[in-house]
């Protein structure tokens, strides 16, 4: 029987057994400490860096430490929970990551990392790598662009022969995981199951499976922990105690952020007791006609119209929030930064199933916006002052956050009023 030890986590007194993982132990007194690579039933792997904590004051990855009497942990210091936050914005700022779009969403534990660190926007701009999608195996499909390098499926996944199933193949940045087509086609539909399970995020997909769950019902989906409320501490101050100014625009998106705003159905009544919309596509005002209070902006920016806009929003609006998934992370729209760009505009205008034949030439003019080479999400263009997430965030959602910032009331954005779908 192992030894009864004592140890310290955040200066809690704890007794415990020697030798037991501080993940499970911190756990079992009530104290979280996040993990990715780490997974209940498989081997300490210690290669996503999430859990990192501070034994005796040297960091250390808390899923390889066992415990031992006298040991003293800080796992929840500022410096850490900042630490994790960044490499999770990392992880985003590398890959595919556009949860609307990824069949993963909702049943992702990087996700639901990202949502209860409230993390809306990444301070690392995005690197837009182009890595395979490989479509070839019998009954998977590997999305290496979001793939975090964790191991799990390398050390964990193999045939009933023993062989294993996935591997890295070369060498630092350009390190991927690779399938073995033959061991693949060698597994049961449980067992490819257990694969795409194991992944922390949506690089591992069985083909067929991947939609089994409705939206709404997905493991994390209305699950996370709660939000400390915030405040911008003082109420704007209105012109002539009139009303407030809003001003709005559709980017590189979907204007189903616009669509929600609608929503708000009778509640718009009391919207616009205190608001005034001026540019916007609500009220068709093409141009400001006046300073605005707030500005909301909903998409990326996928060609220098876009660019130009944003920029002008900035100027104009004492505060400037981004709305949706596209403004944060560039959204669907961004799904072509994995393709370049020329290659979008000959499957868009040569190729595509409705072009007329014969046809062999891609628009261009002088007054027709020059396309990006990418779609940026809108903080590497302009500051951006709010976050609103969601795809689309519902109304109330967008009027709540609106009316706190123009009143200087506290407002929290909680995990389960992002949507998944």
């Amino acid at each position: 029987m192992s030894e009864t030890i004592r140890i310290k986590i955040d200066g809690k007194d704890i007794t415990t057994f020697s030798g037991r993982n501080l993940v499970d132990v911190a756990k079992e007194n009530g104290i979280f400490i996040p993990t990715l690579c780490y997974f209940r039933d498989i081997h300490p792997l210690g290669t996503c860096r999430i859990c990192t904590v501070k034994l005796n004051g040297r960091h250390t990855t808390g899923c390889t430490t066992k415990v031992a009497d006298g040991m003293e942990f800080e796992i929840n210091t500022p410096e850490l929970l900042d630490n994790r936050k960044a490499i999770i914005e990392m992880l985003y700022a590398e890959g595919n990551h556009f949860c609307p779009s990824c069949e993963k969403s909702g049943k992702c534990d990087m996700q639901n990392l990202g949502y209860d660190m409230g993390i809306t926007v990444t301070r690392y701009p995005h690197v837009f790598s182009n890595k395979i999608v490989d479509f070839n195996p019998k009954r998977m499909i590997m999305e290496t662009n979001r793939c975090i390098l964790c191991r799990r499926c390398v050390e964990e996944v193999k045939t009933v022969d023993g062989n294993d199933v996935f591997s890295f193949v070369n060498r630092g940045v350009k390190t991927v995981v690779k399938i073995d087509y033959e061991q693949e086609a060698k597994l049961t539909e449980s067992e490819a199951m257990r694969a795409m399970n194991l992944c922390p995020v949506g690089a591992i997909l069985v083909k067929g499976m991947i939609h089994k769950e409705p939206f709404g019902e997905a493991k994390y989906d209305l699950l996370g922990k709660a939000v400390k409320p915030k405040s911008n501490g003082k109420a704007l101050k209105r012109d002539d105690g009139g009303k407030f100014i809003i001003a709005t625009t559709s980017l590189a998106g979907c204007f189903g952020c616009h669509m929600s705003i609608l929503d708000a159905d009778t509640e718009l009544l009391d919207m616009l007791e205190i608001v005034e919309f001026n540019k916007s596509p609500l009220t068709d005002i093409k141009n400001f006609s006046k300073r605005c209070h707030i500005g909301l902006v909903e998409g990326g920016c996928s060609n220098s119209e876009n660019v130009h806009i944003l920029r002008e929003f900035r100027k104009r609006c004492d505060i400037l929030i981004s709305l949706g998934e596209c403004a944060i992370m560039g959204g669907i729209p961004a799904m072509r930064n994995f393709v370049p760009l020329q290659e979008c505009l000959e499957e868009a205008y040569l190729n595509s199933p409705t072009t007329e034949l014969g046809a062999n030439i891609i628009p261009a003019h002088e007054d027709i916006p020059k396309m990006l080479n990418n779609v940026y999400p809108c903080n590497e263009i302009v500051k951006i002052d709010h976050y609103i997430p969601g795809c689309p965030p519902s109304a109330q959602h967008i009027w709540k956050v609106v009316k706190s910032l123009l009143l200087g009331e506290e407002f929290s954005i909680a995990h389960d009023e992002f949507k998944y779908d």
